[in-house]
């Protein structure tokens, strides 16, 4: 066949209009001569075209002629272009497979075994297949048997003959008869141990289930019991051996290839438990061990090789434990948490390819299945499927899944799978990722009927049926528990209110049937209101779920939704703002703190759906705010209340970012320095209180003065207050001082001064819903005792005559907090040498020092607290890091500048820059501060009041646990992590503080 330069024959354009890719090429192999005889027929030509690659079709069609027997060649040929139905197949399979192409130029004669394709051939089962594979009796002839019967499996399936789940069901019901086989040789192979033992291979996952891929692990499990009169010693090592050769003989690869790896890492204590167990032992260890993934697992537990009568035995064993799994603590968390973890495997380049394990996958699919079957099959036995699809259909019937969402659902996942099913077919080889190349995703478009334009349309009903997935994903769980308490449309489907009492106790809500009551009140009517909760309540129950407190979590959802129900923006802001519902489900399920503060002004909410809404105001722009309110008050007290206001909802904001883990940063919280953390937190409620306190002193000094008090007046912060590092629940320690203007007398300076603080702590204090701050200014000089407010002289007159070294050292963290700047400064100045005194501490200062220290250890611990947990002054805690901090601040402040300072974690950097601490020792300190600050803000948002301990209450504990960083179950691991940070900072303490 010659054509002219620059001109195409009639065969290229043909070739082109059948949707050959390489015309050229293909003109070519119809050249061979092997062809001659059909190269021509037109016949041929549409029945390649008709395949998912027509190029790949062809050029299997010549392996397969040049590779048969001249006797043989002439009948393929012949039934190329006379015998539609098996060319048909012949073909669908040669242009959907290169590697069954590869079989058949390998093994020509196994392309008859598509000629018999009657009614009764449609659909085989177990027997067929057995049939197919009985005179395999070698480990290679089981390979080619396996791979052609494979073949017809693929036929059928490329062909439509049989539907995604056929398929599935036929590949597993091939491997079932694989493993017979391949049981049955190794039998033949080592006779003495099959005399000494009975065994019974359980399939598990999808062979399990009866919906296998082209090319998986088999996953099994072996359970072995001695044969009559064979000791159990001797029959379970003979097992051993009988099934680890049945496992060889399935994933060895020879000439001939490989059939599958046979994965026995689902059986109990997986690759590190044995090989084979008895049934008893199996019971043993689920009945004490097993986790939930275990059980979840066993759903699609079936046997399907060996002694039948104890492959029934264990089946009849284990169900009931399966069936009692979701009354497991943390079942629900338990399954949500395996499947976080299967996502957060995958690649990051991978992920949106792939189409099992990613989000929107077939994964996402059968664990939301299981889920639902692993709570409602305790009491409706039809629910006790191990094929995803029948299961789900059984769903939908029994009301536990809406109709029109079980249809949606089966749809996608029969998509996916058969997207699965083609992509896997290729080559025959493991793999769950849509591929990238152009070639390829235009094969697989045809194969799945697109032909306008295959690889657009294919990624577009991919993505589709992702998005379908995701979606009833995350709604899968939940929606029905808002059918069982609101108006149905006629005809509905209906979750009983039992069965909704179940699903909410198996997502770990206490009191299902005020979760049920606050359901109804949210989502019951028809009004619009009540729609927008429908559409927004099913996502919110699984975010409550994820967390600590689920019940909370819907309380207080409830209240805030009373409290803002009739105000437009509240549903739209939940409903349109991406991040705005979960943020709010994240700080009401969290503890009581956030929660409190939230109720007390539900308008604050807001602060949730603004992109910028968590990040902290500058203490600059809430005093303008705050002094600007005062100055439009009408008295003192609606002043101060307007401040309290204003401290309640920055409270609100901070602690909503700090549960969120959001400080407007880009990273994950996972990805946070937690001591960064710990000093935005520290930061923002400083400010915000030395705000509130300037906006109290304004008020003060306005209800009786005006605007110029008598005498300048200042307001030192001390403690963590001065070294902006407070805390959820922290008092603000405080030092007053003023200095008389010109021409005002001592007298009546120290009046109004007396006067000012009186009526300060008197508005902070007033009972309002407000959470209250405490001034404390018990670090004055002669404490409690001594006048609450001096002049500037009179502490220069004080600390130059009295001054105790303890008092030098509470002075290390005065910073001004509020009032007359100038004074401030002033007062700073008068301190600097006290507490950063020229050459050092002295010897009997620094003994003073260890001794105040140690009587503090015996003394003020509270009674029967536990010394390793006490966050304050227990082993390693705060008091522990910040006096060993301090003492190298007096003993080197006056010769290292960076020691100068009011923070902690400031001034043990500069220690160890200066090399007056190793930088690990420093480390260890700064690691163990950290954590006991996070610790007791983390015991104030859960409880919603201050404590410097770790919580009794079990859920309480487990809400620190979950806001430090650790899944529920693991606060033990969150208490021994604590003793072990604490136990090293004691170390160094004893070694840096004590000198021991």
């Amino acid at each position: 066949m010659t054509t002219l330069p620059g001109r195409r024959s009639s065969t290229f354009t043909r070739l082109l209009r059948h949707g050959f890719t390489d015309p050229s090429a293909a003109e070519r192999l119809l050249d061979l001569p092997d062809l001659s005889s059909v190269r021509s027929d037109p016949v041929l030509l549409e029945a390649l075209g008709a395949t998912a690659d027509p190029d790949l079709a062809l050029r299997g069609v010549v392996r397969l002629v040049e590779a048969e027997e001249p006797d043989e060649r002439q009948m393929l040929l012949d039934t190329l272009v006379t015998a539609k139905p098996l060319r048909d197949r012949l073909l669908g399979v040669l242009g959907a497979s290169e590697a069954l192409g590869d079989h058949l130029a390998r093994h020509p004669r196994d392309w008859q075994a598509l000629v018999t394709y009657e009614a009764t051939d449609l659909h085989p089962g177990v027997a067929e297949f057995e049939h197919e594979l009985a005179g395999a009796d070698d480990p290679d002839a089981l390979r080619v048997a396996y791979r052609r019967c494979l073949l017809s499996i693929a036929a059928r399936d490329v062909c439509g003959t049989t539907d995604v789940a056929e398929t599935a069901a036929e590949l597993a019901d091939l491997a079932t008869a694989t493993l017979r086989a391949a049981l049955a040789i190794a039998r033949v192979a080592t006779p003495a141990d099959d005399a000494q033992c009975r065994l019974a291979v359980i399939a598990m996952g999808k062979c399990g289930g009866h919906e296998l891929n082209y090319v998986s692990d088999v996953d099994v499990i072996f359970v072995a019991e001695p044969a009559d009169g064979a000791d159990e010693s001797v029959a379970i090592p003979a097992a051993t051996r009988l099934a680890a050769h049945m496992m060889r003989i399935c994933a060895d690869t020879t000439v001939e290839g490989t059939i599958w790896p046979v994965d026995a890492n689902l059986r109990p204590e997986g690759r590190n438990g044995p090989l084979v167990r008895t049934l008893s032992s199996h019971l043993a260890y689920y009945q004490r061990w097993a986790k939930t993934w275990e059980f979840q697992a066993l759903l699609k537990a079936r046997p399907v090789a060996g002694d039948p009568a104890l492959g029934a035995a264990y089946i009849d064993a284990v169900s009931p434990l399966v069936w009692q799994a979701a009354d497991r603590e943390n079942f629900v968390l338990d399954v949500q948490k395996m499947r976080r973890r299967v996502i957060d495997t995958i690649p990051v380049d991978r992920v949106d390819r792939e189409i099992k394990l990613g989000p929107g996958g077939l994964r996402d699919v059968e664990f939301a299945v299981q889920l639902l079957q692993l709570v409602h099959g305790r009491n409706d036995t039809t629910l006790r499927s191990g094929s995803t699809l029948d299961a789900l259909s059984a769903l939908a019937r029994g009301g536990y899944v809406g109709r029109v969402d079980a249809a949606q659902l089966d749809d996608a996942y029969r998509f996916l799978r058969a997207l699965e099913h083609r992509i896997q077919l290729y080559r025959l080889r493991r793999t769950h990722l849509v591929p990238e190349d152009q070639t390829d995703l235009r094969r697989l478009g045809r194969s799945l009927g697109l032909r306008t334009d295959p690889i657009a349309e294919l990624n577009q009903a991919w993505k589709r049926h992702a998005a379908v997935v995701r979606r009833l994903h995350e709604k899968l769980f939940y929606r029905p528990l808002l059918d069982a308490v609101a108006q149905l449309a006629p005809g509905e489907s209906r979750l009983s209110t039992k069965a909704a009492a179940h699903r909410l106790e198996a997502l770990g809500y206490e009191d299902p049937a005020a979760a049920l009551r606050h359901l109804e009140a949210l989502s019951s009517g028809v009004s619009r209101k009540a729609a927008i909760q429908r559409t927004l309540l099913p996502v919110l129950l699984g975010w409550f779920a994820d967390s600590a407190d689920p019940d909370a979590g819907l309380l207080g959802f409830r209240k805030v939704s009373d409290a803002l129900g009739k105000t437009p923006w509240y549903l739209r802001l939940l409903r349109d703002e991406g991040a705005a519902a979960e943020n709010l489900a994240r700080v009401l399920s969290a503890g009581r703190l956030a929660p409190d503060l939230l109720l007390r002004a539900p308008e604050a909410v807001t602060i949730l759906g603004d992109p910028q809404g968590l990040k902290p105001r500058s203490r600059e722009n809430l005093e303008q705010e705050v002094l600007a309110a005062v100055g439009r008050a009408d008295g003192a007290e609606s002043a101060v209340a307007v401040v309290r206001g204003v401290r309640r909802r920055e409270l609100f904001r901070t602690t909503s970012a700090d549960l969120i883990g959001s400080y407007g940063r880009e990273e994950s919280p996972a990805e946070a320095d937690p001591g960064a953390l710990v000093d935005r937190v520290g930061s923002a409620v400083t400010d915000l209180n030395a705000v509130t306190i300037a906006g109290a002193l304004r008020a003060a000094v306005r209800a009786e003065w005006g605007d110029m008090l008598p005498t300048r007046f200042a307001v030192i912060g001390m403690g963590r207050f001065g070294g902006q590092e407070l805390g959820y629940g922290s008092d603000a320690d405080v030092l007053f001082v003023h200095a008389p203007r010109e021409g005002v007398d001592d007298h009546e300076a120290s009046r109004a001064a007396n006067r000012v603080v009186a009526e300060m702590r008197r508005l902070l204090q007033l009972p309002t819903a407000d959470p209250p701050l405490i001034i404390d200014a018990d670090l004055r000089p002669e404490g409690k005792s001594g006048p609450l407010v001096r002049t500037l002289k009179s502490y220069e007159a004080y600390y130059r005559r009295w001054s105790l070294v303890w008092e030098s050292q509470a002075l290390l963290r005065a910073q001004p907090m509020a009032g007359d700047a100038d004074l401030g400064r002033d007062f700073i100045e008068l301190i600097d040498p006290l507490r950063y005194p020229a050459e050092g501490l002295g010897e009997d200062a620094v003994r003073e020092i260890r001794r105040l220290k140690a009587r503090m250890e015996s003394e003020r611990l509270p009674r029967g607290a536990d010394p390793t947990l006490h966050t304050k002054l227990g082993r390693g805690g705060l008091s522990d890091v910040e006096w060993t901090v301090q003492l190298m601040q007096m003993q080197h402040g006056w010769a290292e500048p960076g020691l100068r300072t009011t923070r902690t974690r400031e001034a043990l950097a500069a220690a160890a820059a200066a090399e007056l601490i190793s930088h690990e020792d420093a480390q260890t300190l700064d690691e163990a501060w950290v954590l006991a600050t996070r610790v007791r803000n983390a015991v104030m948002l859960v409880r919603g009041r201050p404590g410097d301990t770790f919580p009794s209450v079990p859920r309480e504990l487990t809400a620190v646990g979950r806001y430090l960083g650790y899944e529920p179950g693991h606060v033990g691991d969150m208490l021994d992590d604590y003793r072990r940070t604490t136990r090293r900072a004691r170390a160094v303490v004893d070694e840096r503080f004590y000198g021991a």
